[in-house]
């Protein structure tokens, strides 16, 4: 719903003034090569102020898009981009041409006026946060729309105002690239010098205050410096898109790290690699604007990091899920081995997948699948007519580690936390998977090195773990059998 005046606004605009944003450079119809070539020369002044301001930008709104993200406000700075459409009309108005410096005034008075608004109606009123970000970015861009609809009618010369509002990286100047220059230096001077204090009202303002910490004066700073971003971000990619540029590279590093300073870093680079390379693309087609470009080469290091994370990233963590689940299958099918010569108290050296597999309660097929996947991993053999199986000592080490921790963690439910023992094999059943040597080390001491669980069975002890030691002699050559 609160698109819906920026839907509006389009439509009164479009019949005012051409909405197309430029690409950089001129229609060619030369080759893709030789765009190339001539990107990468750097000859053309639209080609290097472009791509200066595409990294500075990156540079800036990446800083800002960090403390965004991890403060949760992505909707505020969407709210603080539109709002600022205002203060450009009011810049042009103030001598009727496009002075960057009375735009980028007239722009950062208001977005900071919508800042002030959204706390002003959130302190004063019970609405909540996202009630009062959306009336003012919505109000905030409605009289923005009507104030350029308005200046298309008035005598003078008008042209380029709607680069404010959908982006034109071509039509940045020198004076544009020097106004970036010196809010980029001053956003990373400032996150530089009070790093620490920006780091830990962000986290914890709550703590921030009980350690004397001028929460309000570093978070009227952030915002000060955000308005900076945005105001200077409108000639590249505009109004519309420069929340995108804010939020997307800086997600894409918070998928990546979990440390603030190498999200920031993260965040500046693939702001950086965003504009760099929308700049490249536009100048390598026609007709296709550079600052959507900018977005969607951003938009694509976010579905990287997403996919492709080594910690969040969606395959990642699907790998890592398959992998667990096949190694919990394999130790629990060395559980059951170990089961089964516990049953015939170790008499004999090998077990017959019918015995496995009716202990697992499984098929003779899977079973024979679990054997084959113990071999693969060289915890076991398998006779050579493949009807049964034999551990390895590292298989051996392996099957008494499991059975050891699922009874320990029994036999510690039962002393410490009074569960009747026959509740506890569950909880054990999981738990055997995940527990630490340090843990175990802890949980013997507590359990004051008991040798038998709540049910009377033995827990395997140090020498069974010792490699190559089984309760059937020392296995390290097992004549008849190869491993498969």
């Amino acid at each position: 719903m609160r698109h819906l005046p920026l839907i509006a606004g389009f439509c009164l605009l479009a019949a005012a003034m051409p909405v197309w944003a430029d690409r950089i450079g001129d229609i060619s119809e030369t080759s893709v090569i030789e765009q190339a070539k001539r990107f990468f020369s750097f000859r053309d002044p639209s080609v290097r102020y472009a791509l200066i301001g595409s990294v500075l930008l990156g540079i800036s709104c990446g800083l800002m898009g960090g403390f965004i993200v991890v403060r949760k406000m992505a909707l505020f700075g969407d709210t603080l981009s539109h709002a600022v459409l205002p203060g450009v009309a009011l810049g042009f108005l103030w001598n009727m041409e496009k002075d960057p410096v009375a735009i980028f005034i007239g722009a950062t008075l208001a977005g900071l006026l919508g800042g002030a608004m959204v706390a002003l109606i959130r302190q004063t009123t019970r609405l909540k946060e996202d009630t009062a970000l959306g009336i003012v970015l919505a109000s905030f861009f409605a009289v923005g729309i009507c104030l350029l609809t308005r200046i298309q009618k008035m005598p003078g010369n008008k042209g380029g105002l709607d680069e404010f509002l959908f982006g034109s990286a071509a039509s940045i100047g020198r004076s544009d690239i020097i106004l970036m220059a010196v809010v980029t230096s001053l956003a990373v001077l400032l996150v530089g010098l009070f790093y620490k204090e920006f780091l830990v009202t962000s986290f914890d303002a709550a703590f921030a205050r009980a350690a004397g910490f001028p929460v309000n004066i570093i978070n009227y700073a952030l915002t000060l410096l955000l308005a900076f971003s945005v105001v200077v971000a409108l000639r590249a990619v505009g109004v519309v898109l420069v929340s995108a540029m804010l939020i997307t590279p800086a997600a894409a590093a918070y998928l990546l790290t979990d440390r603030m300073h190498r999200l920031l870093g993260l965040a500046a680079l693939f702001g950086v690699i965003s504009g760099a390379v929308g700049a490249f693309i536009s100048f390598l087609t026609t007709n296709i604007p550079t600052g959507p470009l900018m977005v969607v080469a951003a938009t694509m290091v976010f579905a990287l990091a997403f996919f492709f994370g080594p910690h969040h990233g969606v395959l990642m963590r699907w790998w890592r899920q398959k992998s667990r689940s096949a190694r919990v299958q394999r130790e629990n099918t060395l559980k059951a081995v170990y089961h089964v010569l516990e049953a015939r108290e170790f008499d004999g050296e090998g077990v017959s997948l019918r015995e496995l597999a009716e202990r697992r309660r499984e098929t003779l097929d899977e079973a024979r699948a679990q054997s084959d996947a113990l071999c693969k991993h060289h915890m076991a053999t398998l006779h050579d007519d493949g009807d049964a199986i034999h551990l390895t000592p590292e298989g051996w080490q392996r099957a008494c580690e499991i059975v050891r921790n699922h009874r320990l963690w029994e036999l510690y439910l039962t002393n410490e936390a009074n569960i009747a023992p026959d509740h506890v094999h569950e909880d054990a059943e999981i738990i055997e998977h995940v527990l630490g040597e340090e843990t175990v080390r802890e949980l013997e001491r507590a359990l004051n090195h008991a040798t038998r669980d709540p049910h009377g069975r033995v827990i395997p002890g140090l020498a069974d773990l010792v490699s190559g030691s089984t309760p059937f002699g020392s296995p390290e050559t097992v004549t008849g059998y190869t491993s498969r």
